[in-house]
């Protein structure tokens, strides 16, 4: 499993730097997950705030230069005290640093799931955190909620628990609205719940509720259940496990990907996007079937061959991502065109522009 600890949960904003007493009922926790038989990953935040500690500053700053600074400042310290605390239960720790290209090729991405093996095979728990000291905008992750999605597909986890400081997902959000109240089980992410999530905000952290519920989307589609819980109650890892009825529980919508899908539909980022009519639109989401050009109505963006583009819908909405054999450019020239007449404009016999086997559906309700 994959647990994803919150800043608010990992550093103390009045004293500063990382509160140790928790990481060590963490590490208490992730043992007796580990005796149990679970292979466990932490996808943990904090190298910023752990680096502005170090550094005695008191004010977080705004030039992306300066927290680069104190993301590698405070790498160290916060891995220290991952470390120190997991040592006391005799747990060893490795540290995994990601950006988004390291999950955007395949090779890379199969390297990365490989490393996760063989440090479960020597019984190491992986400690992963985005690469903020190298980061930009480009290759960035945003919030260490869809690290904790993204890492949950890399390490084919079967679940990922979000730990934070409210007991799950709200109504409202409870801190401004008493009447609010808890939501045990989610079985479709519907616009008023999103609503919702875009009322709750972290006060310490980049993400809040709005990136948790995205981060839920995207395991619920690719078969993979997850929790949000409260990280500072007692035993919740144990209690999650348990199956006690703890924070929210968000359960998958289909059966499980395979790793090949799950990479394609979360793991890279896409080079532009297809349009469909309505045949092509069924023949993806009720035959099972290929991309063919006589499907397409118009194309956006600029990628070659081998590229991952979106496959929407008329309205704009997401059906599908795949891997395309034509260039933007070779696919302006044929789209609407039959097989035969690409053959005979072409003097080469056209090929599906999405392979099924290198497509994967996204549904047919999300905004593109």
């Amino acid at each position: 499993m994959v647990v994803k600890v919150g800043s608010s949960l990992l550093t103390d904003p009045k004293k500063g730097g990382i509160r140790s007493l928790f990481l060590g009922n963490l590490a208490r926790q992730v043992l007796d997950l580990t005796s149990r038989g679970f292979e466990v990953v932490v996808v943990t935040s904090g190298a910023i705030s752990a680096g502005a500690f170090k550094l005695g500053l008191t004010r977080r700053p705004k030039e992306v230069s300066k927290l680069q600074a104190l993301a590698a400042a405070g790498q160290s310290r916060l891995m220290g005290g991952y470390e120190k605390a997991f040592q006391k239960v005799g747990l060893k720790v490795a540290q995994i640093l990601l950006t988004r290209e390291d999950l955007a090729e395949r090779e890379r991405y199969t390297n990365l799931h490989n490393t996760f093996k063989e440090l479960f095979d020597y019984g190491i728990v992986p400690i992963v955190n985005e690469n903020d000291s190298v980061a930009v905008d480009e290759i960035r992750f945003g919030d260490n909620d869809t690290l904790g999605a993204l890492v949950t597909h890399l390490s084919e986890a079967d679940l990922l628990i979000i730990l934070t400081d409210i007991d799950g997902f709200y109504s409202e959000d409870p801190r401004m609205n008493p009447q609010a109240h808890l939501i045990h089980e989610v079985e479709r992410i519907s616009a008023e719940l999103e609503k919702g999530a875009r009322n709750t905000q972290s006060s310490v952290g980049t993400g809040g509720m709005q990136t948790k519920i995205r981060a839920a989307r995207s395991l619920m589609q690719s078969g993979i259940p997850m929790v949000i819980g409260h990280g500072n109650r007692s035993q919740i890892l144990k209690k999650i496990m348990d199956g006690e009825k703890v924070g929210t529980l968000f359960i998958p919508t289909v059966h499980r990907m395979t790793s090949r899908k799950r990479w394609l539909a979360w793991g890279v980022p896409t080079q532009g996007e297809i349009i469909v009519d309505e045949g092509a639109k069924k023949a993806i989401l009720e035959r099972n079937g290929s991309l063919l050009a006589i499907g397409i109505k118009g194309i956006r963006g600029d990628w070659g061959r081998g590229s991952v583009v979106s496959i929407l819908d008329g309205a704009g909405q997401m059906l599908a991502k795949g891997i395309s054999n034509y260039s933007c450019q070779e696919l302006s020239a044929i789209k609407g065109l039959r097989n035969g007449e690409i053959a005979q404009k072409t003097g080469v016999p056209a090929q599906e522009v999405v392979h099924v086997d290198n497509l994967v559906v996204m549904g047919s309700g999300l905004s593109a």
